[in-house]
């Protein structure tokens, strides 16, 4: 593919991206006040995501459902590690609302550059600019909430921000050979391998026949949708550029949780709402390098074998 359609096609997945995402809280918030505990959210939708995918899959293209054993590995880390993520996330959801959750979640950006760093991975001036005015944008959304936030809440959101920025930089790796759809099939396989149990130990509750499943139905969709595009996103631009990308998911949440949950902002949040929207403009002066196949540096280089099998399925 070329760069520029490369980089047009990482674009629109990440913003398609974080529009699912953005639809997130506001689903798994609605399941919660339905009565779905946090646990049985996660659970059920992850695996209902999982399972619609490969149902898909095994259907239609079963050369997706190849992959190597570091391939494999690296999926079951990141899916791992973005399950117990999910837990936290679910459970600060319950705590707090939907809005304020979600631009908490939002600073995922800023482990992620983090982590990002520990690899060795390098960024421009600009990124770092982008990332200073995200940051700025996400504290003025959340000033007018110091006296009534529930701290617990925001502690656990963070957790999630931080476990969901790791998981991308593994999967970065593991996308360097492996088309998205295969990635997400089994990063949400590894997922559910998480949630699902942690679910059946601690809750196994669901609310009576009566409660509505359409929120959860509604919260399995924008999953589903949310992965592949992040994962194409990620491919064709690098975890950073489509993170910060996704910071676009804040407008979707906030409009929504507005009009559908009936949470407001206030003067400031507005003001950070436009410094997000400041640094995702930037992207256009951002210049993309491309991507080194050969990146074996860093601590997660165990990822890509020394050599791709010469056979793989993936094109057929």
């Amino acid at each position: 593919m070329h760069k520029k359609e490369g980089r047009a096609t990482g674009i629109g997945a990440a913003l398609a991206s974080a529009l699912f995402l953005g639809l997130t809280p506001i689903f798994g918030k609605q399941a919660i006040i339905l009565g779905f505990s946090p646990l049985a959210v996660v659970a059920l939708r992850t695996i209902m995501a999982a399972g619609l995918l490969l149902l898909l899959v095994a259907t239609f293209r079963r050369s997706y459902l190849y992959i190597y054993p570091a391939g494999l590995l690296g999926c079951a880390l990141a899916g791992a590690i973005n399950g117990f993520g999910s837990l936290l996330y679910y459970i600060a959801l319950g705590r707090l609302n939907a809005s304020i959750g979600q631009l908490l979640f939002s600073l995922y950006p800023v482990f992620l550059a983090f982590w990002l760093l520990t690899d060795r991975q390098t960024f421009s001036l600009l990124t770092y600019l982008r990332m200073g005015v995200a940051s700025a944008g996400v504290i003025c959304l959340t000033y007018n909430q110091a006296d009534g936030i529930n701290w617990s809440g925001v502690a656990l959101m963070l957790g999630a921000a931080a476990m969901y920025a790791l998981h991308l930089p593994i999967n970065q790796r593991v996308l360097y050979d492996i088309p998205a759809p295969t990635v997400t099939l089994y990063t949400l396989l590894a997922m559910s391998v998480v949630v699902v149990p942690v679910y059946l130990l601690f809750d196994r509750g669901l609310p009576d026949e009566h409660v509505s499943w359409w929120p959860l139905i509604g919260l399995t969709l924008v999953t589903f949708l949310s992965r592949l595009a992040l994962f194409l996103g990620v491919k064709h631009l690098g975890g950073m550029q489509t993170a910060l990308l996704g910071l676009s998911e804040l407008f979707v949440a906030v409009t929504l949780s507005h009009l559908w949950l009936r949470e407001t902002l206030g003067f400031f949040q507005w003001i950070g709402a436009a410094l997000l929207v400041l640094s995702l403009t930037l992207i256009g002066l951002e210049k993309f390098s491309p991507k080194k196949r050969d990146a074996r540096g860093g601590w997660l280089s165990w990822v890509r074998p020394p050599e791709v099998p010469p056979n793989i399925p993936w094109g057929r």
